[in-house]
């Protein structure tokens, strides 16, 4: 790709990950997209031949930022588990904020296989973040050694496929924002050593 589409590449990606979960699915056209970005539909397919590749770009572009501040987080807060785990809910929450409900619903109604992405790039990130999460925890006295890390992180697993889809979301009331932090809390926190509650 010649260096000069990267940008436009780039700004089509950022237009389309804002008016995708904003929206939802169903919502948003190609037409819309190339009217929002000032250029010709001609020139947005140039870039990217259907929505379905263009919606591939922005949910591998979700992933990619969320794995870098999650990169991040547990770099600088690696051996103190109180401030990683705060950091960790904060990054959640911020990156469920950008996504509405009706774009799950839709992605999971109209893009089944890309609904099943999220879902494998998000197990990836609990299993390689909260791994080491617990790991750390565990080594500082925080985290109970009677549970092995291991099924805490299946038990996490388990329960965000369980609610954080579409149907189970709305019937509780949740949104992405606050149910994906509120099963974290909820697991981690059980997951705390009675001598950990006082170091926190």
């Amino acid at each position: 790709m010649p260096t000069g589409e990267l940008p436009a590449r780039r700004r089509v990606i950022a237009a389309a990950r804002r008016y995708f979960f904003a929206h939802g699915l169903r919502g948003a056209s190609m037409d819309d997209l190339a009217r929002e970005l000032g250029m010709s539909k001609k020139t947005l397919y140039s870039h990217f031949p259907s929505k379905a590749a263009l919606l591939e770009a922005v949910l591998l572009e979700k992933s990619r930022s969320i794995g870098e501040d999650l990169d991040r987080i547990s770099a600088e807060s690696s051996s103190d588990f109180p401030a990683a785990l705060h950091e960790l809910l904060a990054c959640v929450q911020r990156h469920g904020e950008e996504i509405q409900p009706p774009f799950l619903r839709d992605l999971q109604r109209e893009a089944p296989e890309m609904f099943g992405l999220v879902e494998r790039r998000r197990r990836d990130h609990i299993q390689r973040y909260f791994t080491k999460l617990l790991d750390e925890g565990r080594k500082a006295g925080v985290i109970r050694r009677d549970i092995p890390v291991k099924l805490i992180i299946e038990i996490l697993l388990a329960a965000t496929q369980a609610i954080m889809n579409p149907p189970k979301m709305a019937e509780l009331g949740l949104v992405p924002k606050t149910g994906y932090p509120a099963i974290i809390r909820v697991i981690l926190e059980g997951a705390i050593a009675r001598e950990g509650r006082a170091k926190r």
